[in-house]
């Protein structure tokens, strides 16, 4: 028997992905089957164009609700308050400047809604792994396709 990986997620995360699975079979199942039932009846379910789209159409919302079953049922919630005062983990905003002085302040989230374009980092990536139980002070030096990445905690909330 395996065992099941754990998602983290952020509270807000969670509902994002909650209202996706929700929004597929409520809605996007229903369109998808209204969009099966009108290219059959217009063009039949052989060497159809349209039928065949919707065919894939189906298969991809399909596909998405039980990755997304799937990834819910192993979610640890993350909270972004409680947390050790000082150490990096999983939920804590954490500040860091690198060597030129600019700062940058990260979202510790799991890889699931890591979001690195709008400061949410994985645990799971090469930044998110370095900073992983460090405390505000340390330096860590992070190895990235551009060069290592040398970054000092200034803040962890």
């Amino acid at each position: 028997m395996t065992q099941r990986k754990v998602q983290y997620l952020t509270q807000e995360g969670y509902a994002k992905l909650q209202e996706e699975l929700d929004h597929l079979r409520t809605v996007r199942r229903r369109e998808v089957a209204e969009q099966l039932k009108l290219a059959a009846e217009v063009g039949g379910t052989v060497d159809n164009a349209e039928y065949d789209d919707a065919k894939r159409e189906q298969a991809r919302v399909e596909g998405r609700v039980q990755d997304l079953e799937q990834l819910l049922q192993s979610v640890e919630i993350i909270s972004e308050r409680g947390h050790k005062k000082g150490g990096v983990q999983m939920g804590a905003r954490v500040t860091v400047r690198d060597a030129k002085g600019a700062k940058s302040q990260y979202l510790m989230v799991g890889s699931a809604e890591a979001e690195p374009l709008k400061g949410k980092i994985s645990n799971t990536s090469p930044v998110g792994m370095a900073l992983m139980g460090k405390k505000t002070g340390d330096e860590v030096s992070v190895q990235t396709p551009t060069g290592v990445l040398k970054l000092k905690i200034v803040a962890v909330e």
